[in-house]
């Protein structure tokens, strides 16, 4: 493995963590907190799966990493509400300026074609990049019309983007959807219903706190952006999986991984106890039978499946998506300070053990990477 490519990598995602710190107007469904730019992000890939069953592979594929990448640029440009006035061309200029320094933090062959996905979803003019839209427009509506309580400033804003505002082309792309979400979710298809419920739902993930925090230390991270990041992660880092290994699927398992943790919490690696696991992964099940359960059956299943499969960590596939969520935390950690290591008190070989074995069980260049890192920071 070059190594260097992959320190390039890193440096890359470990920007991408400031997402985590721009606000959008949109608020969680339970009106605790305005939510941020990569938790929507997660919410919108995770959206284009439910919403757009039927689109055929490849084309999915596109649809999620654009999805993942599109908001991006407002790490320096920030979030612009639809509802505010604003120079629309400052703001072109302001997002292309960033893109211009973000995809360049990427080796010179990689940058330009991730590059080119975030402008071709702006561009609005392939087929993917308006289905990506399409849900990239309507999740907000989704989430004005699912909140408790619901907040009448929203309530204008989300009737005004269906009456007249960009969420009308959901109309083109999908009509039952639009139909849903323009009668503000009181009537619609079976189908769509049950799909937007399961979204809805999924809203929940954003208040889940990890023990990790963000790169800057200013807060934990929750389990929704951190599904975003790692599927970020599988977009990036996809070219160093093992032979054979779809990053198609594992995508789409990194973005379903943890919603588990609407019921059954988030368990601290340096906490588990072999005592309390089979109660955790109990309780786990129990919460993806009833989450995925939300979904029409022929939907669900095969979700199911899929998170049962990451879970088991025995096929190529669920083992470098394993890999993958298990490299993220250490690198949040050291360029924290060491924030979860110090609460838990954890050592180099308990890093190794929890941490390291399943990173060099699908990707030993991985570990050797970070290694000598973890044993210098924690001695």
């Amino acid at each position: 493995m070059d190594h260097l490519r992959l320190a390039r990598q890193l440096d890359f995602l470990r920007e991408a963590d400031k997402l985590k710190g721009v606000t959008r107007a949109s608020t969680l469904t339970d009106q605790s907190r305005p939510e941020n730019s990569a938790e929507h992000s997660w919410q919108a890939a995770l959206g284009a799966l439910i919403w757009l069953p039927e689109v055929e592979t490849e084309m999915m594929d596109r649809i999620i990493a654009m999805l993942l990448l599109h908001d991006l640029v407002e790490i320096d440009a920030g979030d612009q509400p639809i509802d505010l006035p604003h120079d629309a061309q400052a703001l072109a200029l302001a997002e292309t300026a960033a893109a211009d320094r973000l995809f360049a933090l990427l080796p010179e062959d990689q940058g330009p074609g991730l590059r080119a996905l975030w402008e071709e979803f702006e561009a609005m003019q392939s087929e993917a990049a308006r289905l990506a839209k399409t849900v990239d427009f309507a999740i907000p509506v989704l989430q004005v019309w699912a909140a408790n309580p619901r907040r009448a400033d929203h309530e204008l804003v989300a009737r005004d983007n269906t009456t007249s505002g960009r969420a009308r082309h959901i109309a083109t792309t999908r009509p039952a959807l639009f139909d849903y979400l323009h009668a503000e979710m009181t009537s619609g298809a079976p189908e769509t219903v049950a799909r937007s419920a399961f979204l809805a739902e999924a809203d929940r993930l954003k208040g889940i706190d990890r023990a990790t925090t963000l790169c800057d230390a200013s807060r934990h991270e929750n389990s929704a952006e951190h599904s975003w990041h790692l599927a970020l992660y599988a977009l990036v880092l996809g070219e160093h999986a093992p032979e054979g290994v779809s990053l198609s699927r594992v995508m789409r398992m990194l973005l379903l991984h943890d919603l588990v943790e609407i019921d059954a919490g988030d368990v601290p690696i340096y906490a588990q106890t072999a005592e309390g696991q089979a109660e955790t992964e109990a309780a786990e099940l129990a919460a993806a039978t009833r989450l995925f359960g939300l979904l029409p059956e022929d939907e669900g299943a095969p979700l199911l499946a899929l998170w049962q499969e990451f879970e088991a960590a025995q096929t190529p596939d669920a083992q470098f998506a394993k890999a993958l969520d298990r490299f993220q935390p250490p690198l949040q950690n050291l360029a924290s300070g060491g924030v979860s290591w110090k609460a838990h008190n954890a050592t180099f070989e308990m890093v190794e053990a929890r941490v390291g074995a399943p990173i060099a069980r699908s990707m030993p260049a991985f570990w050797d990477h970070i290694a000598p890192q973890i044993r210098d920071f924690l001695g």
